[in-house]
């Protein structure tokens, strides 16, 4: 477990601004000896290059690049979903210690934190963005980041002789290529015949996905897109040489996490989260031979503090994140670490920790299908073959797996022998003692970074103007006795009957988040004790804490009590906190039948809704109840 820093935060000030104060008097001295660094990246693809050993892909310009450094095997991402992921990239910290986990928020950052690109403008470098940003907070802004974060931006509209750190983010390998056929057509209009897949030839195909033409099509599409993609890849290093600058300039490149289509993306299997990453050290920068392939454990967020690193720049103690490269790099980790929370209008909270060889799941709401209807994938035609073949009862056997109505608590993949993450071991004597140790893991990582995950969203912006930050509601005392507590509540609520106990007395806790999760734990229970838990849940239903009493509401409605659980549920659709009140459409979405007393509610709360996701939840709601369809946006 990498050491917690969590104490420097109240020193970050002096050390960041001391750092920077340093690294400009040092830029104006050494500045010619200071290499370019040079961001290639890219959307939505899984290491589907030909350099990675793929039999179909056709990516010659980063197979070369492969060739001049070194491919990175064991690189993974913190989420599975764009935004959240960059948002760490671009910090060097983990999205649900900040408070960046959901996907389409605005977090609040601590003053304090200060995004990498602006330590290297401060240290002397021209830093440009070309253009892609979706960081989930507004401040910082891109102006105050970059020197120009725009389609036009370019290292050559820098000062003579001045370093560069330039990105470019190629966003045609998007799962919206995949899913617009427009798009699709538009970006790989570059290509030559025998650039093009055939469908039925391409033997990677996913066993989880049914076998039908429209699938099909789409993992052809991923294909092709992403030749487009190393066609603009290629463009871009030619520019660096026609400006002479190839040897002057540290190239990395990478992709924002895995494959755009389902039970990838938004996920945290590899599927989701290995990622591509490519690095040329020029010869001049090299302290020593670079290998070809380097299999170390890299995470997305020490993409920042390796560039620091590189360009001789203090690396900031807070940064959670770690140099694998240049003069300040670490030892490599033992573990990388993920998370998924809301993603768009759905929760479903999944903590991941993998080592070289296995992956460990922790599924915090069990009783959520796999497959949570979100508007956005389900527009697209593999998701749509999925319902088909669900409905048809013709799924492949790994199929099955996952459009389960349930998760299993606990996931374990051996990905040298599986790595399509089909056969769980979770269960299996042999691996117990690694299975306790990955758990272990994962709760001292949530605990040690304070998982902002684990509190209800209404909660986290009720808190974040209080505590200065998202951040510091759980760092600001420097206590972490609510965050080992709230993780072990968060634990208990899926641990069955044997948590009972652990949960009553977590419904008398201090604090609204700890009591949320006793709540969420008696509805996980397959079978109501009413001596028990009855009390606790009349107790909650009257909470101060909105979240509180829809997980209550909820708990009596699953349980029978569904006259004053849906009142409640109906009332807090009216609420004035807006993730509460998704919070409530989501779970009586997922009462189904049971919600029918408050159909009238639901409609209502279609009209003059600003949030967009609770309208998508309603809606659906609605149309399940109504027995019709009416898509939103």
């Amino acid at each position: 477990m990498q050491q917690a820093r969590h104490f420097w935060c109240y020193l970050c000030p002096l050390v960041v601004w001391g750092a920077i104060l340093i690294n400009a008097v040092a830029s104006k001295v050494c500045s010619a000896e200071r290499p370019n660094i040079l961001w290639i990246s890219c959307e939505d693809i899984s290491p589907h290059l030909g350099c990675y050993g793929d039999p179909h892909a056709i990516t010659p310009n980063l197979d070369r690049l492969s060739e001049e450094g070194t491919r990175f095997s064991h690189v993974f991402t913190t989420a599975g979903v764009c935004a959240p992921c960059r948002s760490g990239i671009i910090t060097g910290m983990y999205q649900n210690s900040i408070g960046t986990h959901h996907m389409r928020c605005n977090a609040t950052l601590p003053a304090w934190l200060t995004p990498f690109p602006r330590l290297l403008r401060d240290a002397g470098y021209y830093c440009t963005n070309n253009s892609k940003t979706d960081y989930q907070f507004s401040k910082p802004t891109s102006r105050e980041i970059w020197n120009v974060s725009s389609g036009q931006a370019h290292w050559r509209q820098r000062q003579p002789g001045q370093p560069f750190f330039s990105v470019f983010n190629f966003t045609g390998c998007h799962e919206s290529g995949i899913e617009s056929t427009e798009k699709y057509q538009a970006v790989t209009s570059v290509l030559t015949p025998d650039q093009r897949q055939q469908p039925a030839a391409l033997t990677t195909f996913p066993p989880y996905y049914p076998e039908d033409p429209a699938a099909r099509e789409d993992w052809k599409r991923n294909y092709e897109l992403i030749t487009a993609m190393d066609y603009w890849a290629g463009e871009l290093i030619e520019q660096l040489k026609a400006d002479g600058l190839y040897e002057d300039t540290i190239i990395f490149f990478w992709s924002d996490h895995g494959v755009g289509l389902p039970r990838a993306k938004r996920w945290l299997y590899d599927s989701g989260t290995h990622i591509p990453l490519i690095v040329r050290v020029p010869e001049k920068f090299r302290s020593e031979v670079q290998p070809k392939v380097e299999d170390r454990l890299v995470s997305s967020i020490d993409f920042g503090p390796t560039v620091l690193s590189l360009a001789g720049i203090t690396i900031p103690t807070w940064m959670q994140g770690q140099a694998f490269l240049g003069t300040q790099q670490q030892i490599p980790r033992e573990y990388v670490y993920g998370a998924r929370d809301r993603m768009d209008e759905r929760y479903d909270i999944i903590r991941s920790v993998r080592n070289n060889r296995y992956r460990y799941i922790r599924n915090f709401e069990p009783l959520k299908p796999y497959y949570q209807y979100m508007n956005t994938p389900e527009k697209g035609a593999t998701m749509m073959s999925i319902r088909r073949a669900e409905a048809e009862s013709r799924l492949s056997p790994a199929g099955q797996l996952f459009s389960a109505s349930t998760k299993p608590v606990e996931e374990l993949y051996d990905l040298e022998n599986d790595p399509n993450e089909i056969h769980n071991l979770a269960a299996e004597p042999a691996h117990r003692e690694l299975l306790a140790a990955l758990r272990q893991e994962c709760l001292q990582w949530q605990a040690e970074i304070g998982d902002l995950g684990l509190l209800p969203e209404a909660e986290i912006n009720l808190r974040s103007d209080h505590a200065g930050s998202a951040y510091e509601i759980l760092h600001g005392s420097r206590d972490d006795g609510l965050q080992r507590s709230l993780v072990i509540a968060a634990a208990a609520a899926s641990e069955g009957p044997t948590a009972i106990p652990q949960l009553v007395q977590a419904s008398e806790a201090e604090d609204a988040a700890i009591r949320y999760w006793a709540a969420t734990g008696i509805a996980n229970q397959e079978t109501y004790q009413p001596a028990t838990c009855g009390p606790v849940l009349a107790r909650l239903i009257i909470d101060d804490s909105p979240n509180v009493r829809i997980a209550a509401a909820y708990a009596m409605c699953k349980f029978g009590q569904t006259e004053t659980g849906l009142k409640t549920l109906a009332n807090e659709l009216r609420g004035d906190q807006e993730w509460a009140r998704l919070a409530a459409a989501i779970a009586l979405d997922e009462l189904n039948d049971v919600a029918r007393p408050v159909l009238n509610d639901l409609q209502q709360a279609l009209e003059n809704q600003p949030n967009k996701y609770i309208v998508r939840v309603a809606n659906k709601a609605v149309n399940d109840l109504l027995g019709t369809h009416h898509e939103v946006p």
